[in-house]
């Protein structure tokens, strides 16, 4: 008799303990959503492409380069139709899984930036952690036959149980706890010193602990990107945008030598033009146009979109 109640309590446990389990999670998972959903918030513009969005006749894809450096304010009251397509740490791999996906709403004889940074031809990412984070954000709004090794366990967990990938984020649930992670690398006033520290930050981030800058496979999607454009009357342009001179300066001349020649080797195999604002003067020494070493601001990308529509031929024929 003792024994039997040994092996009842024994399942008990084995049902109960899990039980509970799914229960706690089901109750964190309720009032994370809103915190996901504000989480990749940025990615709500893809649910507007078809419908507030089509014949595209001036966009771009890219990392952050791409997403806080174009603003095409000024060009849509003119009434042509723009869209970003990028997003911060956005490798070429989901650049041109973005395109198969959406490339249907850009214009006949559209352009299309391509922005060729630093880092593009690696990962901006600096661990598993934030490789993961990134490419769960492509399952909010990529049709699975598009996203880069497709995992159908993220897909369940993304839009069914997202706080099972919370990470970190689950500290929000626990506002008393809550840590701020965010740094501004241009507050109003900053110094030039506090600004040069935190170039060395970027820098750190997108050139440490890097065995390879220019993985072949980054090279061959970008040259599938650009196959793409010209397959569907798409003209592609690559550009490398403003950078201040306290990033700009501390990457080694073997390094700019070696991506010269790559980006250089890409543009004349395939006949696109390049663009290279990197070191231009207008930009690398004003800090008020830059939010940190390598990214404009508000009033800087509006002055680039300025020089761009004076500058890039192919933007010109668009728009004139």
């Amino acid at each position: 008799m003792r024994k039997r109640i040994d092996i009842i309590k024994f399942v008990l446990k084995c049902i109960l303990i899990p039980a509970a389990a799914v229960l706690i999670l089901y109750c964190l998972n309720k009032p994370y959503l809103k915190i996901d959903e504000q989480k990749y918030a940025d990615v709500i513009k893809f649910d507007m492409l078809g419908r507030e969005y089509w014949e595209i006749h001036v966009g771009n894809l890219g990392s952050s380069h791409g997403a806080y450096d174009f603003v095409y304010d000024d060009i849509l009251k003119k009434g042509y139709n723009c869209f970003n397509f990028a997003n911060t740490s956005q490798t070429y791999n989901y650049d041109y899984a973005i395109l198969q996906a959406y490339g249907q709403y850009m214009a006949e004889d559209s352009v299309l930036f391509i922005p060729v940074s630093y880092f593009s031809f690696n990962n901006e990412v600096i661990n598993d952690t934030e490789k993961q984070a990134m490419s769960i954000r492509y399952y909010h709004f990529l049709p699975p036959e598009y996203i880069p090794d497709y995992d159908p366990y993220i897909d369940l967990v993304t839009h069914k149980m997202p706080i099972l990938s919370a990470g970190e984020d689950i500290i929000d649930l626990m506002p008393d706890l809550k840590l701020s992670l965010t740094a501004h690398a241009a507050d109003d006033g900053i110094d030039a010193e506090e600004f040069a520290r935190r170039a060395q930050e970027r820098y750190s981030r997108h050139f440490d602990n890097k065995d390879e800058y220019f993985l072949p496979e980054r090279i061959e999607e970008l040259y599938a990107i650009i196959d793409y454009c010209k397959a569907h009357e798409i003209t592609p342009v690559l550009i490398t945008t403003p950078f201040s001179k306290y990033y700009r300066d501390l990457v080694s001349d073997e390094f700019l030598q070696e991506f010269e020649k790559t980006v250089t080797g890409i543009a004349t195999d395939t006949y696109v033009s390049y663009y290279d604002y990197s070191y231009d003067e207008r930009f690398r020494g004003n800090l008020d146009y830059f939010s940190d070493s390598d990214h404009l601001n508000e009033e800087g990308a509006a002055y680039f979109m300025d020089i761009l529509r004076d500058e890039v031929d192919e933007l010109k024929a668009v728009l004139d």
